[in-house]
């Protein structure tokens, strides 16, 4: 128990450590980006507001003020969960991403899933078998992990939206809605996955205990699912931040290619009329999910192979010291 507690408050504190740095970064962004923040306040280079105005706004916002002082106001700011307020929408930045927040993650769940059931499925049925399947089978994963999500949703669009015509083009009201986006970012993943996943499942197979699990005749499908599965898990965990972080990224262009509601589309409109809280507010919530992924990732390590939970106290500082 020490020890896992020992790991919390290390994962939290170099969590603490990104936040801090993704603060950082979205400063230094308002601070070089190019053109007069208050004329993207008052309307961007559309409008045409008086030279009083943009010295009001100067002064509202404080950006007349040194920039240290405006650093540490932007911490403070964010310590407090206050990201801003919209240039564009004119509300608050954590209300703009709420109002969107639920669409994503509805994108991102169903695309989860599909990735996991096809890569597991695939890994689980050609793993040991014939050459010509796992071959087959590498081919496909490769042919769908080196394809862009935006291609691979212009196809499934085409084939079954303008072409066969059974499910919508866009949108994002219903299920039906919903399966397109979810196998256009799904499937990349799915490839990469299902490869990685095929590799260790072969090497497990080939350990004692499935020997034995065999000789006591249980069928091929159980020592699969039962003993071979659990154990090849542990590199899908490994590549959690990965999948994690392609499903976020993925959403963005797969919900501006669908016309879907979600924080992907709210980020393109946001670097489109240069609405700096936003793209900064975005920026630091992808930060706190890559540090709350790896802390969950930590602990799974722990459920699935036990073993490490018994690790003694010397022995764990080793392992973290050569780390």
């Amino acid at each position: 128990m020490n020890r896992v507690l020992r790991l919390i408050g290390w994962r939290l504190l170099a969590g603490a450590g990104v936040l801090w740095g993704a603060a950082t970064l979205s400063f230094l962004v308002i601070q070089f980006t190019p053109g007069d923040p208050a004329q993207a306040i008052v309307g961007g280079e559309n409008a045409a507001p008086t030279p009083e105005v943009i010295a009001q706004v100067t002064r509202e916002y404080g950006l007349d003020r040194p920039w240290y002082e405006q650093y540490l106001s932007h911490l403070g700011r964010v310590l407090h969960g206050d990201l801003g307020t919209s240039y564009r929408l004119h509300e608050p930045v954590t209300q703009a991403i709420g109002e969107q927040a639920g669409a994503t993650v509805e994108l991102a769940l169903a695309a989860a899933v599909v990735a996991l059931t096809l890569s597991v499925a695939v890994a689980l049925a050609t793993a040991r078998r014939r050459r010509w399947v796992r071959g087959a089978a590498s081919g496909a994963e490769l042919l769908v992990a080196s394809t862009p999500s935006f291609w691979l949703g212009i196809l499934l669009l085409t084939v079954f939206s303008f072409g066969l015509r059974i499910l919508p083009a866009t949108g994002s009201h219903g299920f039906r809605s919903l399966i397109l986006p979810a196998f256009a970012l799904a499937l990349p993943i799915a490839g990469v996955l299902g490869h990685v996943l095929r590799e260790a499942l072969e090497e497990v197979l080939e350990e004692p205990f499935i020997v034995s699990a065999r000789t006591r005749g249980l069928a091929d499908l159980t020592v699969r699912l039962r003993h071979a599965l659990r154990h090849a898990l542990t590199p899908l965990v490994t590549m959690s931040g990965y999948w994690v972080g392609a499903l976020l990224g993925g959403a963005v262009i797969t919900e501006t290619l669908f016309t879907r509601q979600g924080i992907g589309r709210l980020l393109i409109s946001a670097v489109d009329a240069k609405d700096l809280p936003v793209v900064l507010g975005v920026v630091l919530l992808s930060a706190g999910i890559y540090v709350l992924v790896n802390l969950v990732v930590d602990l799974l390590y722990l459920v699935i192979d036990p073993r490490l939970r018994e690790v003694p106290a010397a022995a764990g500082r080793v392992v973290e010291g050569a780390a």
